[in-house]
């Protein structure tokens, strides 16, 4: 999911530090302090995630948990990421410097909007359906982070099309995978520590 230095034009990648750091603001003003432990878990889930990878043209293919830390973190989902996805650059070179804000919103913003579209759903369903949503959550996820990142390569230039119908499609395994680790995940939660899944939306 991490797109490579020296692929994307200025342009995208400075719409992509705006919108980062837009998106990073909001997740410092909306974190609750005293969740900073939880916050790093979650940082270190997504990290270990992405280690397991498959290179695919000028990104790469592997688990992301995106949808998990936007159910549980919420706006604080961004920095998270952006923590995450800056550890992943400096120790192992992935992605890169110029390429960090459009990574992190790459994974972050699909994140969010999980957390919109899925976290109050899974808060106050029954088990049944909350896997049934944790599913879809981890899925959508990984479609819209791979639609975002076909966008990213279309507008830097219309030679990376086909590439970006290459990627969108080396994902579609990743998507299921994705859906059934996160509502595995859920499962645990809702058995160790359900209030994790109604505290964000009660703050947010």
């Amino acid at each position: 999911m991490h797109i490579s230095e020296g692929v994307l034009s200025a342009p995208v990648l400075v719409t992509g530090v705006a919108l980062t750091a837009a998106g990073v603001a909001v997740g410092l003003k909306k974190m609750d302090y005293e969740k900073i432990p939880q916050v790093a878990v979650l940082t270190s889930a997504f990290f270990v995630a992405s280690l397991i990878r498959m290179p695919v043209g000028p990104s790469a293919v592997h688990l992301v948990l995106n949808g998990l830390l936007g159910l549980v973190l919420g706006w604080a989902a961004f920095p998270a990421i952006l923590v995450g996805v800056a550890l992943q650059g400096l120790i192992f070179q992935f992605g890169g410097l110029t390429t960090l804000g459009v990574n992190t919103f790459i994974m972050a913003m699909p994140a969010i909007l999980c957390y919109y579209l899925f976290g109050r759903g899974i808060a106050h369903k029954h088990s049944g359906m909350a896997m049934a949503l944790a599913f879809a959550c981890g899925f959508f996820a990984i479609l819209l982070s791979s639609l975002v990142l076909a966008i990213c390569l279309i507008f830097t230039g219309e030679s990376f099309l086909q590439a970006a119908k290459v990627l969108v499609l080396a994902h579609l395994p990743v998507m299921v995978l994705e859906g059934v680790v996160v509502a595995f995940c859920l499962a645990f939660l809702m058995k160790v520590k359900p209030e994790l899944l109604g505290a964000t939306h009660a703050t947010g």
